[in-house]
């Protein structure tokens, strides 16, 4: 008898309502693989837009049936021949496109194929903090390249409340800029226990960061759209210390987590297990509830990221 095991999976591309969750056969970890049983699962945009429709879902290499989610953190169960560095037990995190939402995922950890990866989870560093890094993580890394934050900066992040922008802050933070994050007014404190000076985004934005930061803001990264693009230029930010991640403006450097350098992913688990860099967890569900945490995710108000426990 196969081995049975939880999976999301979608049998049409579209909302949240067409995740649901199903008993499926356990895979089982080939030559050059391992199995991970996973334990948390962090949501991203980027799974909800991936699978909204046919078209886009084709772009990532999706086709239906599908699964659902990227980041995770489990533990290897099984290990492949030929595969070394990886051992039944060892705490592993990563991405897996589009199938993370499941008990189990199988990594290919030697591929160069993106989003099918395993790596280490750091001792200090828990399983539903290592599910949130994969994609959130590398994303704001690879923006701060772009603008290179350091102390003599002030940084304007626009959508700084969000998963990309609680990673964004601090590293910005860290690199020892000055950050102005927009945000909505229910966002202050969170922000402000970020790092980050908080901004009411929307209408008057520019006069709202003129009066916080009288000597100019010199950097800037638009999380969200671009709003704050335009609020940097018209404050004198040139387009060479402008980084978009939601958008693409011409003349201005568009940042994904595909960008980020090697290394990237094991530097933000060392600064977490360091206790430099937290991850807000801002809700968190059990599998059964995935159509509750995806529409949440989607809402795009929530602060700080969305996990799913296994």
């Amino acid at each position: 008898m196969q081995e049975q095991s939880r999976a999301v999976r979608l049998d049409a591309f579209g909302g949240p309502e067409v995740l649901d969750v199903r008993a499926v056969s356990a895979p089982q970890a080939g030559p050059g693989q391992v199995r991970v049983r996973v334990s948390a699962a962090g949501l991203n945009p980027m799974d909800w837009i991936m699978t909204a429709d046919a078209d886009t879902a084709a772009r990532f290499g999706l086709s239906l049936p599908a699964g659902f989610g990227t980041d995770y953190a489990g533990v290897v169960d099984q290990v492949g021949a030929g595969v070394t560095g990886f051992a039944p037990g060892d705490r592993v995190f990563g991405g897996a496109l589009s199938r993370a939402v499941a008990d189990f995922v199988v990594i290919e950890p030697a591929g160069v194929i993106a989003a099918n990866e395993a790596h280490h989870t750091p001792d200090g560093v828990d399983d539903r903090t290592a599910a949130t890094l994969t994609i959130a993580g590398r994303t704001a890394s690879a923006a701060l390249a772009v603008v290179a934050p350091g102390p003599d900066d002030t940084v304007l992040i626009g959508g700084a409340a969000g998963g990309v922008g609680v990673f964004a802050v601090q590293l910005a933070r860290i690199a020892g800029a000055r950050v102005i994050g927009t945000g909505s007014a229910s966002s202050a404190d969170f922000l402000r226990d970020l790092g980050a000076e908080p901004v009411v985004y929307g209408d008057g934005l520019a006069d709202r960061v003129r009066t916080i930061a009288p000597g100019g803001v010199t950097a800037a990264i638009d999380l969200h759209g671009t709003e704050t693009v335009h609020v940097a230029r018209d404050l004198g930010v040139p387009d060479g210390r402008i980084c978009t991640v939601a958008a693409q403006v011409e003349g201005v450097s568009a940042a994904n987590g595909a960008n980020a350098a090697p290394g990237a992913l094991e530097e933000l688990a060392r600064l977490v297990a360091a206790g430099r860099l937290r991850v807000p967890v801002g809700a968190s569900f059990p599998i059964g509830q995935i159509r509750r945490a995806a529409e949440l995710q989607a809402g795009r108000h929530v602060h700080g990221k969305v996990v799913i426990d296994l």
